[in-house]
């Protein structure tokens, strides 16, 4: 049975590519496309997928906040996460809430198409995220430390960021004061440059 495909990005040139690399070299024509986070939960309302490959940042915030939610909805989906971030940042993330695997969008054009063909075979994946060692302070993060780190990096303040992700401010205090404890920063602009560092935005 031919692949179910939604594919969640916000940059139309790589949903162009991706889009074109499913049709022309995988031989799969059924791929929609969502742009936001509203927009792709959305989409998996309306229509049985069976894979989804989806970048971390989206137009209207991180994908992040919102698996949690698809994971728990429709647990037999497929989900590849395709992003530009490093993916040993997202390790225990990704463990966590059961991602098949990291596709880096800096990864040769062959690499892709491998990826992707294992990923949409349903194949084992032949290289576990849990499997990559590393060295980065953010690699043992949970992905609510995650979320509320990107909006730390966007300098947005506890009582928003309690707002939008509809928690009290202490909670958001809490999880901040750990994120700087396993950084080893004591404020935002030291996140910020530790952040740099290792590519993460």
């Amino acid at each position: 049975m031919e692949p179910k495909i939604l594919l969640a990005d916000d940059h139309s040139m790589i949903r162009k590519g991706i889009k074109l690399l499913c049709e022309m070299n995988l031989g799969y024509s059924q791929v929609e496309e969502a742009t936001s986070c509203h927009e792709l939960m959305k989409q998996l309302s309306k229509r049985k997928f069976t894979h989804l490959l989806l970048d971390i940042n989206l137009s209207d915030g991180s994908t992040l906040e919102v698996l949690p939610n698809i994971r728990k909805l429709y647990p037999q989906l497929l989900i590849t996460i395709l992003s530009m971030q490093p993916s040993s940042v997202y390790e225990r993330a990704i463990d966590q809430l059961g991602i098949y695997q990291f596709i880096s969008k800096s990864a040769p054009e062959a690499d892709t198409i491998r990826l992707l063909r294992q990923f949409f075979r349903n194949e084992q994946p032949s290289r576990p995220i849990k499997a990559i060692k590393n060295e980065s302070p953010f690699s043992d993060f949970t992905p609510r430390e995650l979320e509320i780190m990107h909006y730390m990096l966007k300098g947005i303040a506890t009582i928003e960021i309690a707002k939008n992700l509809n928690l009290k401010s202490n909670t958001i205090s809490t999880v901040k004061n750990r994120i700087f404890e396993k950084t080893k920063t004591s404020n935002v602009i030291e996140l910020k440059e530790l952040a740099d560092v290792y590519k993460i935005t």
